[in-house]
């Protein structure tokens, strides 16, 4: 599996940051990041709570938008060394200038130069402007409006991320709303900690994909509802087993989902935090469920129709494992 190509459609761009990038950045702005690394220099957090802090207190040090493009230059070519032709990265206006338009529009700019070099390198990427739930619904509507603002380019989907226990997905119907009428592409966090009515819920806003989505095998009606509306599950199971979320590969659920004819496809999450890379989970997934070249060509067939891009763009990937 290590030569293979790879779609990723779930990456969260602060959360793929190295511990030695974010170190550096911090170094060079003489920061203090005590507390948020173990002894080996790894991400050090005991539980999901502890890992929003840990996440926060890394993204701190971002800045600038030129911190935002070397950061982006780094994730990107992590990403090609694992084999990844195109991906998706959750990006949030709250981090890069703190949900201010005029600001984000700089920090936008840098990333989608970098981009666009990266692209000309060999790999494809684009931008979903991300909501933070459990910063408050009225607070996502100025995300959404920056969003709305700069569709289209690299930025071509909306989602939304953070404490899945935190209000209810319809509470962000209005910025759902916005990033609709701009054209957005849309998915939702659900289904990680929150229960099969989390995901019925970002379904209720209209979202052909959910990150996660895993909790829905407690609901057959609701796996069998995911496989005939053709609505795909951003899964992250190396995520899931290093969070809790289940005890092991062999408990997780994505073979049995694949199985009811859900379309699910493999992401990282932000695998620096969960000690995985894109290689590692397809190694996983073939040692635990014996996936092989059938099953992942299929998985990146299903990202390829389910990822936020232009029509040509989607018709290369299709090629690239038809």
């Amino acid at each position: 599996m290590l030569s293979m190509k790879k779609i990723e459609l779930h990456l969260h761009l602060e959360g793929a940051a190295p511990p030695d990038f974010i170190r550096g950045i911090a170094k060079e702005k003489r920061l203090d990041l005590s507390g948020i690394f173990d002894e080996r220099g790894a991400y050090a957090y005991d539980d999901f709570p502890g890992f929003l802090r840990c996440y926060e207190a890394a993204t701190g040090v971002l800045q600038t938008p030129r911190d935002y493009a070397r950061l982006l230059a780094e994730v990107l070519e992590r990403c090609a060394e694992e084999g990844v032709i195109y991906t998706e990265l959750f990006v949030s206006p709250e981090f890069c200038g703190g949900g201010v338009l005029s600001a984000w529009r700089d920090y936008l700019a840098a990333m989608t130069e970098v981009a666009d070099t990266a692209r000309a390198q060999g790999i494809d990427s684009r931008g979903i402007v991300t909501i933070i739930r459990h910063f408050d619904p009225d607070r996502a509507r100025r995300t959404a409006l920056c969003a709305a603002e700069t569709a289209g380019g690299w930025i071509t989907g909306f989602g939304m991320g953070g404490a899945e226990q935190m209000h209810k997905a319809t509470d962000f119907a209005w910025s759902y709303d916005c990033a609709r009428e701009a054209g957005l592409g849309l998915t939702c966090h659900a289904g990680e900690w929150g229960g099969p009515a989390s995901i019925r819920e970002a379904l209720e806003l209209g979202c052909t994909r959910i990150g996660h989505g895993v909790q829905a095998i407690k609901d057959p009606q609701l796996v069998r509802d995911l496989a005939e509306r053709d609505v795909t599950l951003e899964v992250c199971p190396g995520s899931n087993i290093a969070l809790g979320v289940y005890p092991d590969w062999s408990a997780h659920p994505i073979a049995r989902l694949a199985d009811a004819g859900v379309r699910v496809t493999v992401s990282t999450d932000d695998p620096p935090f969960f000690h995985t890379t894109m290689r590692a989970e397809y190694d996983r997934l073939a040692t635990t469920f014996g996936w092989g070249d059938t099953e992942f060509r299929q998985i990146n067939l299903w990202a390829a129709e389910a990822a936020f891009c232009d029509t040509d763009t989607r018709d290369r990937l299709k090629k690239e494992f038809a």
